[in-house]
């Protein structure tokens, strides 16, 4: 299998707005030494037909809904299978972990109270979670939604939540899903929190100032695992590993390691 450049590693970067941004993650692998390869693929920029050329991919979030049937929602979701059956690193937050579970043939859904999830939550790390990097998986997170998902089949849980139970999943060596977003920087909530003001209101979000306490108290943590995470995602993964090939309706390859 071809694999991206020494001299010239980029990773695909795939947003779902105009105004979105990589945020502390794109800070993160570019420091780490590689480019971004960003598309956008709901204004139409094309998904490449294989990743050979990148050393992996990231999937960010969005308001719209892994449920929703507009085509370019269905064509990403199927995507998916692109870096799965190459092996590649893939990264799925919040929306681009919820696209991930639907890939995999599990459900996306509302809270059935109708609560959300805006603001800074505890979650509860597994040990498979503490052991993804040097560093503890972090206990407090940012959180932006309002639909979660079931652990797919095969996947290797690595935090739950309270109402959320799956935050954070292990599908195969190199795919992960995260509901939580550890891109986030203090510009991007308070961005968040002015132009969709309204979320603050739905039942379980946090106050506006609870958000910037938060930031205060838990970014320094969340950002130093972040990095030590990336690092060990993008960089562990260039030992040749044989491609994850997804087969609907078959337990994936953690399946024997799952209680």
């Amino acid at each position: 299998m071809a694999v991206a450049e020494k001299s010239d590693p980029r990773v695909l970067v795939i947003l779902h707005q105009h105004c979105s941004s990589p945020g502390r993650i794109g800070r993160i692998l570019c420091d780490l030494g590689y480019r971004l390869d960003i598309r956008r693929p709901r204004f139409d920029d094309p998904l490449p037909k294989t990743l050979a050329d990148h050393a992996g991919v990231v999937v960010f979030g969005g308001p719209m809904s892994a449920n929703d049937d507009e085509d370019w929602i269905c064509r990403e979701i199927d995507w998916i299978g692109v870096p799965l059956k190459e092996g590649k690193p893939f990264l799925g937050i919040c929306l681009g972990a919820q696209m991930l579970a639907r890939h995999l043939g599990h459900r996306v859904c509302p809270h059935p109270q109708g609560r959300v999830e805006v603001g800074y939550y505890p979650i509860d790390p597994t040990e498979h979670g503490h052991e993804l990097c040097d560093r503890p998986f972090p206990d407090r997170v940012y959180q932006w939604h309002r639909e979660g998902f079931d652990l797919p089949s095969g996947a290797t849980l690595l935090a739950s939540g309270q109402d959320f139970e799956a935050q954070a999943f292990r599908y195969g060596p190199e795919a992960f899903g995260f509901q939580f977003h550890p891109e986030v920087t203090l510009p991007m909530i308070c961005r968040w929190s002015a132009r969709s003001r309204e979320r603050l209101n739905f039942p379980g979000a946090r106050p506006l100032h609870r958000h910037l306490e938060g930031w205060l108290r838990h970014d320094r943590a969340i950002s130093r695992w972040s990095t030590a995470f990336l690092r060990s995602w993008i960089e562990g993964a260039q030992t040749a590993r044989p491609p994850q090939i997804f087969v609907p309706g078959q337990a994936g390859p953690d399946a024997a390691a799952m209680s």
